[in-house]
């Protein structure tokens, strides 16, 4: 497997108003494996994002293998960070359709 960037975010989960992503699950991309699990708040994803770290979404795909999914890049509307998978500069968070979960 080839490394896709530093880290690759597998799911998600949405503050009470739903478009602000408070946490996400984090494996570090170790090229020829994912590592473990961690949960990540949000704040770290963008301090890392401006770290220059790379992270990448994941998708459970066959047979328990990871496929890759699409970079996760910050971006600013009104003065706001957003982290997403896109350049569109709608004031939410969008990373995808990466699974929200209560807890993480």
């Amino acid at each position: 497997m080839e490394k896709w960037a530093d880290y690759c975010i597998s799911a998600v989960r949405f503050s009470g108003e739903g478009n602000y992503i408070d946490q996400v699950r984090v494996h570090k991309d170790k090229g020829n494996a994912m590592g473990d699990a961690e949960v990540w708040s949000r704040d770290q994803v963008v301090s890392a994002l401006e770290n220059n770290y790379t992270f990448i979404t994941i998708f459970n795909g066959n047979q328990g293998i990871w496929d890759e999914g699409q970079k996760v890049n910050i971006v600013s509307v009104n003065g706001n960070k957003y982290i997403r998978t896109d350049e569109d500069h709608n004031p939410s968070d969008n990373l995808d359709k990466l699974p929200a979960v209560s807890f993480l």
